[in-house]
């Protein structure tokens, strides 16, 4: 049995919702549709090494992740026991997707997340903010900032080379882009009534638009940012979905970015972080 077969779940109550509404809310970023660069139930986006069965292959790998962090954080504040169930909830995913990388943003962020609030609630706020949670995340910053990274892979390589911060330093400051620009949105478009996938691809393109997202800088570099940028303004400032013609400018956007190989992943695993975020305050 693994070590995220084991969890402490049976003796912290809130771990096993806190790790199902985070499998929820990435299943929910999976499902929907369209989404430019990105893949769905329906396309690869622009990845030709994975499909939708990856992402759910590598789901189910990962449902004892979520669930475990979670009850780990509700026992203790330590962050070294967290690192080592992230890096061993990688090398699943990893094992489950032929050494395709659909969620290791996911496993870092939304993993940091579903500990802040597990966190929470064992020290007695039963219904924890998003705000709360992105903020409880800054008690790990030292940790944070101080533990290596992987500098071979795409995402630091892009960090490095293009001088901006990565998802590390998002953490360590309490998620700036989650309880100032996704969180508000995703709120506010599913107070307004829109539908959720409706909802949820406003609250992406917002966030597409103000992020240095490292996926889009590695695949197509400043130029490739700021074309990405570009549209999701311009799709915006059209109306967004509400737009009568709002079907028809993401379809030429999708191709568009399809064209050029872009793929905006790190505004998507903070679109379901945002969607997580919300759900956990309303269990």
């Amino acid at each position: 049995m693994s070590a995220l077969a084991r969890p402490l779940s049976t003796a912290v109550p809130r771990a096993r919702p806190l790790g199902r509404l985070a499998i929820v809310a990435l299943h929910a970023e999976l499902a929907c549709s369209p989404k430019p660069g990105l893949v769905t139930p329906f396309s690869r986006g622009s990845h030709q090494d994975m499909d939708a069965g990856t992402f759910l292959r590598s789901l189910f790998a990962l449902r004892g992740y979520f669930t475990a962090i979670a009850a780990q954080a509700a026992a203790s504040a330590d962050f070294a026991p967290l690192r080592q169930l992230g890096i061993h909830a990688e090398r699943d995913m990893l094992a489950a997707t032929g050494n395709v990388n659909t969620h290791r943003g996911a496993i870092f962020s939304l993993g940091l997340l579903v500990a802040s609030a597990a966190r929470l609630h064992a020290e007695g706020c039963p219904a924890p903010s998003a705000d709360a949670v992105c903020d409880g995340v800054r008690r790990w910053r030292h940790a944070l900032l101080q533990a290596p990274l992987d500098a071979g892979s795409p995402g630091q390589r892009a960090r490095v080379r293009h001088a901006v911060p990565g998802v590390r330093e998002q953490a360590a400051a309490g998620f700036p882009l989650l309880h100032g620009v996704a969180v508000p949105v995703l709120r506010a478009a599913l107070a307004d009534g829109l539908a959720r996938d409706a909802a949820l691809l406003q609250t992406l393109m917002q966030l597409v638009a103000v992020t240095d997202d490292l996926n889009l800088l590695h695949r197509g570099g400043a130029e490739g940012l700021a074309f990405a940028q570009a549209q999701a303004r311009g799709f915006l400032d059209a109306g967004g979905v509400r737009a009568s013609d709002a079907p028809a400018h993401m379809a030429r956007i999708c191709h568009a970015f399809e064209q050029r190989r872009l793929s905006p992943g790190g505004s998507a695993d903070l679109l379901a972080c945002a969607l997580f975020l919300l759900q956990q305050e309303a269990a």
